[in-house]
């Protein structure tokens, strides 16, 4: 009775932590009589539970586990040297060498599982599938609920650094009105969200599970910001136009034009009605895929079960696949500690991939939206948008569409920045500058 008297009280104390004030008490009344329930956590075992339950989540990595990865990190039977002096070949070998050696030795995995413990953590079931979500709720009144969603292979640990600004602005040289509640999920098939059995898992799909977890949550007005995948999820939350959700937020959006699209698939014939500015983009585009950055793309669309192997079975190959994409190609981790993300940032992210063998699953999100590209406003029926949409570019990214294709592709565009810093995963690199484009887009919905 003691040990039952006590879950209760932990299950009222997550109600209070999770639901908006309205829905509290509703929530504790009908739950009364439900099956009480143990705390979560990496490694318990799996116990069945129904729709729309809320458990809070904790994680526990065994030490064995640590143990076997620093021995797999020693073992790494290396190839000879590339040939050439640059990253055309893929990661240096002297590179991945380094941040190995560093990974087997020095790195601390503890240090982010206490630092993610600390936040109140979640998992609930949505279409058969355990999604994992980080929910900090504002000590601001009136606070705007935001849900992002990060992108591959990146996860929610790239969305930490903004926990404290968008919930707290007036730490950070914000107002009060500036504050945000944040739910930060794990797409399915990457870090502690279940990893679907089934097919059809694309962005739609995910979009869809995202409007039922803000229902969930008792939010009825909310935004939504992504990149990466995150932001083919967000364009399609704002498509499907789900009750409550009012705006959203992107960087690397799908605008490029059908015509250009066409030219850059299939070599064709550039549009001539084609601007400098529009013109310059289109070049850049052309430059980056003869240089192979594309190359992730077309293995994880075509065959991400072939690469899961390698993945799954030594750190070396997943470090090494992961640094692959563009993103993470140029960066300089270690030769900077103060930069962000520095050399345990970078391996935090890695490590997640490897304790949760998600190299696979996650890989295959690209699978399910084989033949679209990512960048295509056609692909992603941008102009049928009706809802506000918001967009930043961060200077070093890749791609920087010319405001031109940005206003073509969303007929509701409510805010359009540049801004010089930042590249890929702006919300790690410039958590910071983030942060204020987040609070400067929104701001007329509030």
């Amino acid at each position: 009775m003691k040990s039952t008297i006590i879950l209760y009280v932990i299950f009222t104390i997550t109600i209070y932590r999770t639901f908006p004030q309205e829905n509290r008490n509703n929530t504790i009344n009908n739950s009364v009589t439900a099956v009480c329930f143990e705390m979560r956590s990496y490694t318990s075992e799996e116990f069945e539970v129904s729709d729309h339950e809320i458990l809070p989540f904790s994680i526990n990595v065994p030490d064995e586990e640590l143990a076997d990865l620093r021995r797999r990190i020693k073992m790494t039977r290396w190839p000879e040297k590339e040939t050439v002096s640059d990253n055309s070949q893929g990661i240096a070998l002297e590179k991945l060498q380094g941040l190995l050696e560093y990974w087997g030795s020095q790195y601390d995995w503890k240090k982010l599982e206490s630092r993610l413990n600390a936040l109140p953590q979640f998992t609930t079931i949505i279409d058969s599938v355990e999604i994992h979500f980080i929910h900090i709720r504002s000590r601001h009144p009136n606070a705007m609920p935001l849900i992002m969603t990060h992108g591959w292979p990146g996860s929610v640990i790239e969305l930490l650094k903004t926990i404290g600004p968008l919930t707290d602005p007036v730490s950070y040289g914000g107002a009060p009105e500036d504050a945000f509640d944040l739910v930060l999920p794990s797409i399915p098939g990457y870090g502690f969200s279940g990893k679907p059995t089934d097919q059809g898992w694309d962005a739609e799909r995910i979009a869809r599970a995202w409007a039922v977890l803000m229902k969930r949550l008792g939010y009825t007005r909310y935004v939504a910001q992504g990149g990466d995948w995150g932001s083919p999820i967000c364009e399609a939350m704002a498509l499907q136009m789900p009750e409550g959700l009012i705006g959203i937020h992107i960087n690397l959006p799908a605008v490029i034009p059908p015509e250009v699209d066409l030219a850059l698939s299939t070599g064709g014939p550039l549009p001539g009605e084609l601007t400098e500015s529009e013109l310059a983009v289109f070049n850049k585009l052309v430059a980056s895929a003869k240089k192979g950055n594309r190359a992730y793309f077309t293995i994880l669309t075509a065959r991400p079960q072939t690469v899961g192997y390698g993945e799954s079975d030594s750190p070396a190959s997943l470090a090494a696949w992961i640094l692959l994409h563009p993103g993470f190609m140029d960066w300089t981790f270690g030769d900077a500690p103060d930069r962000s993300p520095n050399i345990d940032d970078v391996l935090d992210n890695i490590s997640l991939y490897w304790l949760t063998n998600t190299g696979t699953s996650s890989s295959r999100l690209y699978w399910e939206n084989k033949g679209r590209s990512p960048l295509s406003s056609s692909t992603w029926k941008t102009r049928e948008i009706l809802l506000p949409v918001a967009v930043t570019n961060f200077g070093e990214e890749v791609f920087l569409p010319p405001e031109t294709w940005v206003r073509r592709a969303f007929t509701n565009l409510i805010y359009f920045n540049e801004v010089e810093k930042g590249g890929h995963f702006a919300a790690w690199e410039q958590p910071q500058l983030f942060t204020e484009e987040l609070r400067k887009a929104f701001r007329s919905l509030r």
